[in-house]
């Protein structure tokens, strides 16, 4: 099967086409800069495009199993100037055009889309428990995610199977959130961030590729699933199970203030958080590998 991963130089899309490689499946990894020197796993390659049409990569749609859309410019790696935000809503929102215009010029569509998008839809949302059918939240980031996904939205007349994934905090040795949440830790430096009261939903990296090829792979799995672990945790009991995990103390706060000083509306990604639960993927009748934190933990470090 032929899979084509927008994205597919970050951390998610890493995992992913390595783990699609173990079982012999064609990977196409879209790029805007192409790394001849690129440690790719068997059978994956390299394309170039532009992040906006499908100019140079759009015939391989054709006859495709699957595209996994991944592409957008990372939220939490400088703050959020105007220039800043209008970048991370654009990539997202030119990244699905340029799927749509592959799909639509296919002759024989793709089986399935995988469309990314993220559980800051539902915007802060304090202890409620969030479903997917729960409303979309007011801030950016839910406007982001709202827009993100309304770009592919027109698959489905196309004829071609979308499932949308609204991913928590991914757990990685690799990269993302975890190497920075484990070092304080490390140093004997951490403890609850802001109030601790917020949720976490978080998921560990192996679950979320395992999710993600169980989406593929079901003919059932349409519209939108939550990519979280079924027990999400408050940032203060995040903090303590870590902290047993690791024997190391979780009693250092870190100010909600000092974090709006230094990091402006982004400090949202970690003061606010959402209660999301992955009630259809477990409906569809997806086994979490790590259900629990401590588990996790244990496994990642």
């Amino acid at each position: 099967m032929r899979v084509i991963i927008t994205g597919g130089s970050g951390l998610i899309g890493r995992a992913l086409a390595k783990s699609l490689s173990v079982d012999g499946h064609e990977i196409i990894i879209l790029s805007r800069n192409p790394q001849p020197e690129a440690k790719l796993p068997a059978g994956a390659k390299q394309v170039k495009w532009d992040a906006l049409t499908a100019n140079g990569w759009g015939d391989l749609a054709n006859g495709a199993g699957a595209i996994v859309n991944l592409a957008g410019e990372g939220i939490a790696d400088s703050n959020w100037n105007d220039e800043r935000k209008k970048r991370i809503y654009a990539s997202r929102i030119n990244a699905g055009k340029a799927v749509m215009e592959a799909i639509n010029s296919a002759t024989t569509k793709p089986m399935v889309l995988i469309q990314s998008s993220a559980v800051g839809y539902y915007g802060p949302r304090g202890d409620e428990i969030l479903a997917e059918n729960a409303s979309v939240g007011s801030d950016f980031l839910a406007q982001v995610c709202f827009d993100w996904e309304a770009s592919t939205a027109t698959a489905e007349q196309a004829g071609v199977r979308r499932a949308v994934i609204r991913t928590g905090i991914v757990l990685s040795n690799e990269g993302g959130a975890w190497p920075r949440i484990v070092m304080p830790y490390k140093l004997l430096a951490g403890g609850p961030i802001g109030s601790g009261k917020q949720y976490w939903p978080w998921i560990h990296i192996d679950d979320e590729v395992a999710a993600i090829r169980f989406l593929i792979d079901n003919d059932q799995a349409s519209g939108v699933f939550n990519l979280s672990a079924p027990m999400p945790l408050t940032n203060r009991e995040f903090g303590a199970t870590l902290g047993k995990v690791m024997g190391r103390p979780s009693l250092l706060p870190v100010p909600g203030l000092a974090l709006k000083t230094l990091f402006g509306e982004m400090s949202t990604v970690l003061l606010d958080g959402q209660r999301a639960i992955p009630q259809r993927l477990q409906e569809l009748g997806y086994s979490f590998q790590y259900p629990s934190a401590e588990k996790a933990f244990a496994a990642l470090l």
